[in-house]
């Protein structure tokens, strides 16, 4: 088993490309960002762990999924880990920066890009990055809350905050971010009038529930987002999630179950998405580390969503 540093080992076995930061033979490239900032609820915190512990629980996995046509995700794919941002504890905006960079470097070649939070914060500069090479960006937002409000105690780049800056970003069609899951009362009004005003897309937890497809209702969300722009973006929040299926997480009921999560992302990667991340998991809050577990499903039902699109366009 590859380490990458520590006891800590590869993301799901994948190739250590931390120090090369190489991407020759590499498909899909993982790497962590160890990152919290502004603290919005009391002692909730540490998701800043949570990239190392998803590398540690992922080393129990392989990448068959009888259940998705008895794939073997590494049949397929070569993955890399390119291990984490160098974030700096004490300086926000500085973080961004390199947050923004370290994207930008794995964006200008082309990889599919998986992103482990931290805190959703970490959003806006891995887009940003994205949309500074040219391309008009279109996002699915997996998530139960918005977090689009203008700031948090004046930091503007706090968890809460991600897609009010992306909204201000001229690279985004504002029109193709769909915020998706929305539910509970730890939104605040102002945040579904900042959706509105901006012309984001909302698709309450109410608005899946009363679909009999998910799999049409994926490419319902795929076919908004994708809405005269270049590329898709897919973020996940884990507290999309209920409670019950991830106990590592913010704490929020009335969210979506693992099956209709894992179905949401293969068939929106199935669409054409170029990269992703999955944030808020927090370790400290779950001894059982289920939350961290189940990062590892997400991301092998994303890249063989990834696959299977790889393989149709290529015979289309």
């Amino acid at each position: 088993m590859e380490k990458l540093y520590g006891n800590t080992p590869c993301f799901l076995n994948a190739k250590n490309i931390a120090k090369s930061k190489s991407t020759e033979g590499i498909d899909a490239v993982v790497y962590g960002i160890p990152w919290e900032g502004a603290v919005t609820w009391g002692d909730y915190t540490g998701c800043e762990l949570g990239p190392k512990v998803m590398r540690l629980c992922s080393a129990r996995y392989s990448g068959y999924l009888p259940e998705l046509d008895h794939i073997d995700v590494f049949e397929h794919i070569r993955l890399g880990d390119a291990g984490d941002v160098d974030v700096v504890p004490a300086d926000v905006d500085e973080t961004m920066r390199r947050i923004e960079r370290f994207a930008a470097e794995f964006w200008k070649k082309g990889t599919f890009l998986i992103g482990l939070g931290g805190d959703h914060g970490v959003t806006y500069p891995i887009v940003k990055a994205l949309a500074n090479k040219g391309k008009k960006v279109g996002i699915i937002h997996l998530d139960a809350h918005y977090d689009n409000l203008p700031h948090h105690e004046g930091d503007p780049f706090a968890r809460c905050s991600p897609f009010k800056r992306l909204y201000e970003l001229e690279g985004v069609r504002n029109e193709s971010i769909v915020h998706a899951g929305i539910h509970g009362p730890r939104n605040k009004p102002e945040s579904g009038r900042n959706a509105k005003e901006a012309g984001a897309v909302t698709i309450t937890i109410n608005d899946i529930r009363e679909q009999r497809d998910l799999k049409g209702y994926a490419a319902h969300m795929y076919k908004l987002a994708s809405q005269d722009v270049d590329e898709v973006y897919l973020s996940i929040c884990s507290d999309v999630l209920d409670y019950a299926f991830n106990p590592g997480g913010p704490v929020d009921g009335n969210g979506l179950s693992s099956y209709e999560l894992l179905t949401f992302v293969h068939e929106i990667c199935k669409q054409g998405v170029v990269g992703m991340d999955f944030v808020e998991v927090y370790p400290q809050q779950d001894p059982s580390q289920f939350s961290a577990h189940l990062a590892s499903t997400v991301v092998l039902y994303a890249l063989a969503g990834h696959i299977w699109n790889e393989k149709n366009m290529v015979s289309s």
